[in-house]
Formats: C-alpha cells, structure tokens, sequence
C-alpha cells in the first residue's frame, strides 16, 4: 500500500527537542511515510520539567506511558500518571514536570506533524 511504513525503536535515534525533552520520531512524513501527523515517544527525566511552549497550528495529543507528571495545559494544572491523554488544541501554553522517581515516558501524536518552526517558547 502506497504511503506505509515500519520502523523499528531500536533503529531510532533520540534527540533532544526545543522544550527540553528527548524525542524519538516513531513515524514522521519528513522521513516515513504519512502525510499528516506525527507520532514520537518523548521521555522526561525524574525532576525534569518541559519547557512552557505552544504549537500555532498543530493539535498535539499527549498519551502517557509511564511515570507520573504534572501537567500545564493553559492556566489548569494536572496530575497525569499512565493510561491518561491530553488533547493540546493550537496555541495553547504547556508543559510537563515528572514528578515521579522513574523516567516520565508519553507518546505526542501531531496533527499536522510536528514542525520546530511551529513551537513557541514562552
């Protein structure tokens, strides 16, 4: 089927994103198949907070694997442990802290995919 892709976990390398978190790209059109979203495991160390950021056109999902956080979305603050989402409309502020004592793990799904020229640090 035309557009479809595998990737492999191991096969992808981390970096390090402009909130501060280490990013892999599971799936992203710049480099696999896909046309319109994005999807990547970002990881948070023990202590660690994101950078305050917004996205100006895309709509970001948050689906936590592991650990716990403490989640910004706008003005509301939030406790997010594994097996929780968050839905993060365009231009809203956010951040998240791990608050727990292991690795905070989320899979960020975008739509459109996620573009650097899109974040705004706050």
């Amino acid at each position: 089927m035309s557009g479809s892709a595998h990737t492999r976990y191991a096969e992808i390398e981390a970096f390090e994103t402009k909130d501060g978190s280490t990013i892999r790209e599971l799936m992203h059109p710049r480099t696999h198949a896909g046309r319109a979203q994005s999807l990547a495991e970002a990881t948070v160390a023990p202590g660690a907070t994101t950078r305050l950021h917004r996205h100006r056109t895309t709509e970001e999902l948050y689906h936590i694997v592991s650990g716990h956080g403490l989640m910004l979305l706008d003005a509301r603050e939030f406790q997010v442990q594994a097996g929780d989402t968050v839905c993060i409309a365009p231009g809203t502020p956010h951040r998240i802290a791990n608050v727990g004592d292991e690795p905070l793990r989320l899979l960020c799904c975008c739509t459109p995919a996620y573009r650097d020229d899109d974040t705004d640090l706050l």
